[in-house]
């Protein structure tokens, strides 16, 4: 099992910034991907961006440029800094967790945590 406890979300205005953070424990492989989705009320959940264990990034066209992944790979954390937030930005973020050993494991989730752009 791993949990997986977020934190860092609110309420911005519109060309704000905002730092998420996730920090993962339990039975966690040393060869992973850590990222971030998020889902906004009457949308599909969708991919914000993900880090590899090696700090191999991977980002949707909606965040490049103006968010960035980063992890302390000692202490299994990861955090999203968001620049630059637009109302359409306004989603619950979560964060996910896989383990790449052995292969063909389920990822895990976080509870979400909310953010909130206004215009």
């Amino acid at each position: 099992q791993v949990q997986l406890v977020e934190s860092g979300g609110g309420l911005v205005q519109a060309g704000g910034s905002l730092r998420l953070s996730c920090a993962a424990s339990g039975t966690t492989s040393s060869t992973n991907v850590m990222g971030w989705y998020r889902q906004a009320p009457g949308k599909q959940r969708e991919l914000v961006g993900t880090i590899s264990s090696l700090h191999s990034t991977n980002y949707a066209a909606s965040a490049k440029g103006r968010f960035t992944i980063s992890r302390d790979g000692a202490k299994n954390t990861i955090y999203l800094q968001m620049n630059s937030l637009k109302p359409e930005d306004t989603a619950v973020y979560y964060c996910y967790f896989l383990n790449l050993r052995p292969p063909g494991l389920a990822p895990y989730w976080g509870q979400g945590t909310q953010v909130t752009v206004s215009s």
